[in-house]
């Protein structure tokens, strides 16, 4: 997500006669918007989808204003965008044309909802958070009079703002407080949002949440707070859904960064590629579209999920993040291709298309990664970058790889095995065999995408085996054998399939096989 520019947005803004809550009480403002309270008449108009119906949704960003330059051009007058929309004439949050316009292409792009990427602050109701969604509502009307079904709203709390806010108040979760600021920023958003647009299911509107890095800190306690509040005012409860790391009970969990590559949780994230080369003071960090294979990929890796256990939510990050180039809007670099790709797998999703596995692997019963052919794709491929960096070294004339530490903490090995001899499986066993140089390290734990939502905080995608492999110091090649039972094997590994965590120093692998019981 692109900070710099919303943050010098936010400390721009006047305080105005509200108070600062402080650190340890809060009182919440009057709602924004006329829908808070909603009445039960208002909820006879939510139109709902079912939990088990396939829908698709998409961060929505609407901060930008091309009359005031807004996310359009830097602090030092430079383009701000690393993609450009294809018309950029009236881009505006202010504009219901320009809202109309888009959510006609979402339409086009057969996505249900939007997500609006709020970042709503208690009290400071003159930001474009909170001036975007009147001429939203507006355009989303007009739509309705002219015969037309436009996507339907949720809302997606970018909890950047608990930490960068007009209030300048680093909020603490863990207390009655920020609670209560938590959930006023949840109340100000769908005060503005009849309950006919909401992107519901069984009743209750969509709430996504960004990480919780930006709390100060956070408890359990806070969802039900937040429940049962929204219960009291709107009469009804939220579908909420958390990205990992949250702590406490939520309908669904999802994770950031789906447009780097799927993120595969009960709502799975996805998206066509990933380029913030205009963003200022920040490292290299490309994903090629590979005109528009990357995308494709990503859409068919889901589509071969099983129907039992695929998500029945997908969110394509994101709709129109300039600044990232995660974008699919029409744009002036890759203009309605990416409309038309979202439209041509979104239905396939919609109609509970299973895609089908084929290729050298999908009868094999054992296939390796092997350090001295690296070259060659044998089954198993290792993953080398995020946290789990390796070097190339040679070993007593054996070609491998050893750990190298990385910036994001830990050593960790990743290795994914082909899709196509193994993924997403009932409950697969498999047989891995690890061959390592007995040397230099304490000890490696092998951790595994498991069937078991239980096993680990990420829906199983991270199970530990009980059994820890400790290094003997014996300075020869060694061999570790691991059963591995209960494997979904569905590339949620930070988007490989197992890892060997790493502890007290750098571990060499020069081979692992794989073999299916």
């Amino acid at each position: 997500m692109r900070r710099y520019l919303a943050l010098l947005s936010i400390l721009l803004l006047p305080i105005g006669a509200y108070a600062d809550p402080g650190k340890t009480s809060f009182t919440a403002p009057e709602p924004p918007g006329p829908y808070c309270p909603t009445t039960a008449e208002q909820l006879k108009e939510v139109t709902s989808y079912r939990a088990n119906q396939p829908i698709v949704g998409t961060h929505f960003f609407y901060w930008y204003d091309i009359g005031s330059k807004a996310h359009f051009v830097d602090y030092d007058g430079t383009d701000a965008l690393t993609d450009h929309p294809a018309d950029s004439k009236g881009y505006s949050y202010k504009s219901i044309a320009w809202w109309k316009r888009e959510l006609l292409d979402v339409m086009a792009a057969k996505i249900d909802f939007i997500l609006p990427v709020y970042w709503g602050c208690p009290g400071a109701y003159d930001s474009w958070s909170f001036a975007g969604l009147p001429p939203l509502v507006k355009a989303w009307e007009e739509l309705v009079q002219e015969g037309k079904q436009p996507p339907r709203v949720g809302l997606f709390y970018d909890t950047s703002t608990l930490r960068h806010n007009q209030r300048r108040w680093h909020v603490d979760l863990s207390t009655d407080a920020g609670k209560q600021w938590f959930y006023t920023t949840i109340r100000d958003f769908f005060s503005l949002i009849p309950p006919k647009m909401w992107a519901a299911i069984e009743g209750r509107p969509i709430v996504v949440l960004y990480g919780p890095g930006f709390a100060a800190k956070q408890d359990p306690a806070l969802f039900p707070l937040v429940r049962k509040n929204f219960q009291r005012d709107f009469a009804t409860d939220i579908f909420l859904v958390k990205n990992v790391g949250w702590q406490g009970d939520a309908d669904r969990i999802c994770s950031w960064g789906g447009a780097l590559g799927l993120k595969a949780y009960s709502v799975t994230s996805l998206g066509p590629g990933y380029d913030h080369s205009a963003v200022p003071n920040r490292k290299p960090l490309v994903v090629d579209r590979e005109g528009g294979a990357f995308y494709e990929q990503q859409w068919k890796q889901f589509l071969a999920y099983t129907l039992k256990r695929r998500a029945k939510i997908a969110l394509v990050e994101t709709w129109n993040e300039l600044h990232e180039g995660t974008d699919v809007c029409d744009s002036k670099e890759f203009g309605r291709q990416y409309i038309q790709l979202t439209a041509k797998y979104a239905n396939m999703f919609h109609d509970n298309v299973v895609l089908p596995r084929t290729g050298p692997f999908a009868n094999a019963r054992q296939v390796e990664w092997n350090g001295g052919r690296s070259d060659e794709t044998l089954g198993i491929s290792m993953k080398t970058d995020g946290d789990g960096l390796t070097l190339p070294c040679t070993i007593e004339g054996a070609k491998c790889r050893r750990t190298k530490q990385s910036e994001h903490g830990g050593k960790h090995v990743y290795f994914d095995l082909d899709d196509r001899f193994m993924f997403d499986e009932e409950a697969a066993t498999l047989v891995v065999e690890i061959e390592y140089f007995d040397r230099g390290f304490s000890a490696f734990v092998f951790q595994y995408d498991s069937v078991d939502p239980k096993a680990s905080s990420h829906e199983g995608a991270f199970t530990p085996l009980r059994q820890t492999v400790t290094c003997g110091d014996t300075g020869r090649w060694k061999t570790a054998k691991l059963i591995v039972r209960g494997g979904r094997f569905a590339n949620r590994c930070n988007g490989a399939d197992f890892r060997l965590a790493v502890t007290g120093g750098d571990m060499a692998i020069r081979r692992v096989t794989a073999i299916r019981e």
